[in-house]
């Protein structure tokens, strides 16, 4: 059985440095972007929310107007009651049947008095809550006016670059499978705690690329055998050599030329 070929250093070395120029270029994508996702998203919650304000603002009104309806129905009821018991009063035997007659007639007045305060009140209430639901409805048409820019810029830019952004990520994936488990758990561990996201830098000028932190002479043409993986003691970044970056950017050019 033939024995697997392992991986040279300088391989893994250059699947780093190239896995992190595709991811940098993702992230410069998703930078151009922005906050506006999450803008849209607030947006889109907002809008949600005072479209159901509204909606129960006018279940509110619709009820009360049944309110005010069926409080007139019963004034209806109670002058109807008044008018019978009027009636009633020209036709009694005694004091005592008009005494009752009249005080179910007053208690039919007081009823009336009570449904007309109510019919009031209910009227207050709608005109309150039509004056909270223009408001609101004005808000809401300025807010949709709003969500419509924002969807059509952020649309826009997906649009631009949806193509790469869905090249880049399958190409991130096919570099990052060709790492081993621990040496990409390491890079996505580096890459989440720097800044910028660069976990893979090249040395510069005698230091890694964005830092002024010197980096020894020997330390640096170890770096340049490509025989070790290089952590930079101030930064906690991978180190590589800039001759290899050079290279590897002009390959990474070429494919998404």
């Amino acid at each position: 059985m033939a024995k697997k070929k392992e991986i040279t250093v300088e391989a893994k070395l250059r699947a780093l440095y190239d896995l992190q120029l595709i991811d940098s270029r993702i992230d410069e994508i998703r930078n151009v972007r922005g906050e506006l996702p999450l803008e849209v998203e607030d947006l889109e919650d907002e809008v949600a929310g005072l479209n159901t304000r509204v909606s129960n603002l006018g279940e509110d009104v619709t009820n009360l107007e049944t309110d005010i309806k069926n409080k007139k129905l019963a004034i209806d009821e109670s002058k109807a009651l008044m008018a019978k018991y009027e009636e009633q009063q020209k036709n009694v035997r005694n004091n005592r049947e008009f005494d009752s007659l009249a005080k179910e007639t007053e208690y039919q007045e007081l009823e009336i008095e009570l449904a007309e305060k109510r019919i009031n009140e209910f009227k207050a209430k709608i005109e309150q809550k039509k004056q909270v639901i223009a408001t609101t409805t004005e808000k809401l048409n300025r807010q949709e006016t709003h969500l419509g820019h924002k969807k059509s810029e952020l649309d826009a830019i997906l649009k631009e670059t949806e193509k790469e952004e869905a090249l880049l990520k399958s190409k991130s994936e096919e570099f990052s499978k060709s790492l081993d488990a621990h040496l990409f758990a390491a890079y996505s561990r580096i890459r989440n705690k720097v800044k910028n996201g660069l976990a893979v830098v090249s040395i510069e000028r005698g230091a890694s690329g964005g830092s002024f932190f010197t980096i020894p002479p020997q330390v640096q043409l170890e770096i340049a055998n490509r025989k070790k993986i290089t952590i930079d003691e101030h930064s906690g970044r991978i180190l590589v050599d800039a001759a290899l970056a050079e290279e590897e950017k002009q390959k990474i050019d070429k494919i998404f030329a």
